[in-house]
């Protein structure tokens, strides 16, 4: 039997969708990752994300802090912190 790596699908949206030049794409994970140890990553492969200090997220629609439990299939969405007026 073969197993392949575990996958999200992450969600860009505003200017880190500008930044990474992609709405979205589907990233492999080897283990369950905290949402934490995603944006480290992310940071690392889109460094021009260091320009924007907070990044929150959201798993499967739902807003999450920083320690949640990413799994295979999760779709993660990656925002700014909004503001309304």
């Amino acid at each position: 039997m073969v197993i392949g790596l575990a996958r999200v699908n992450i969600l860009y949206f505003a200017r880190i969708a500008e930044l990474t030049g992609k709405r979205s794409e589907s990233w492999p994970i080897e283990n369950l990752i905290t949402g934490n140890d995603l944006l480290k990553i992310l940071r690392q492969f889109y460094p021009q994300l260091n320009s924007i200090p907070r990044l929150y997220l959201a798993v499967n629609q739902i807003y999450a802090n920083k320690s949640v439990c990413i799994q295979n299939g999760d779709e993660v969405a990656i925002f700014e912190p909004v503001t309304g007026g």
